[in-house]
């Protein structure tokens, strides 16, 4: 695994708010990547989180048209809590690490791991920010995405506004149907120039949760499959949004309260 970052690459993520990481994993790594998470995938036959009925494809109550954005993507969240070789990628200390290093934080938790398929012909995802979704509120939140396939430009490899999480909150604009739904919100980003971000298949991706971001559609016959981990930094409170939390735990939590569940979300690491 290719985790030792350089200055170089911290201050680019730190400026950007996103930073790609060729060759990320070794060919014999994005094999054990590729066949622990389809192998959870199938497990969960379309259930897309553990404790909940939903299925893939499905409204969620997120978006206004479950047909439109069933073919966005497949989503399974939290593989790590239902299959023990998911749950050992997802926990090891040196991604964790990364992580902490590129948001600048002594301590990183898991929040919640998502495969992300995208399906032959899949329609775009529109731009987007993470962050506001989740039940805490830190601007130093970020995500990895790892290429399962190689991501192209054709099959709808990820696109980032730069710089943008220094100027953009936590008001949640959702994921709409218009690629330009965002900049409604946030207006002085509609001329900036997106980069866009294909990877070879072992490659990878962080970004910050307040990154405008998003995906082209695929335009092939092919698949283009990502794992993907969110991370919460040590030490956030809840917010009062659900998100992915469980209903038993939700329902012992009140704003304020301190995320500090180990089963939930464990810490992965700490200096």
């Amino acid at each position: 695994m290719n985790y030792h970052l350089t200055k170089e690459q911290i201050e680019f993520y730190q400026t950007n708010g996103f930073i790609v990481i060729d060759n990320f994993l070794s060919p014999e790594e994005l094999e054990e990547w590729r066949k622990a998470v389809g192998t959870a995938v199938k497990e969960r036959a379309g259930q897309k989180m553990p404790g909940k009925d939903a299925k893939t494809g499905e409204d969620d109550g997120i978006n206004e048209d479950a047909a439109y954005f069933g073919k966005v993507f497949d989503q399974l969240l939290n593989l790590w809590q239902t299959n023990e070789d998911v749950k050992k990628i997802m926990t090891d200390p040196r991604i964790g690490q990364m992580a902490a290093q590129l948001a600048g934080v002594d301590g990183i938790r898991i929040w919640h791991d998502q495969a992300l398929f995208k399906r032959p012909w899949a329609n775009p995802t529109s731009w987007h920010l993470d962050t506001p979704f989740w039940s805490f509120s830190d601007r130093k939140a970020l995500s990895i995405w790892v290429a399962l396939d190689d991501a192209t430009l054709e099959n709808g490899c990820l696109y980032f506004i730069p710089g943008s999480y220094h100027q953009t909150s936590f008001e949640n604009k959702g994921i709409g149907k218009n690629m330009d739904g965002i900049f409604e919100v946030y207006p002085q980003f509609a001329t900036v120039k997106s980069v866009a971000a294909p990877m070879k298949a072992g490659s990878c991706s962080f970004h910050n949760g307040l990154t405008i971001h998003g995906a082209g559609a695929n335009m092939t016959s092919g698949y283009r499959r990502a794992m993907t981990c969110a991370y919460m930094p040590d030490g956030n409170v809840f917010n009062g949004i659900a998100n992915i939390l469980p209903e038993p735990y939700l329902s012992s939590l009140k704003p304020g309260d301190p995320l500090q569940n180990d089963e939930q979300n464990p810490v992965i690491y700490h200096k």
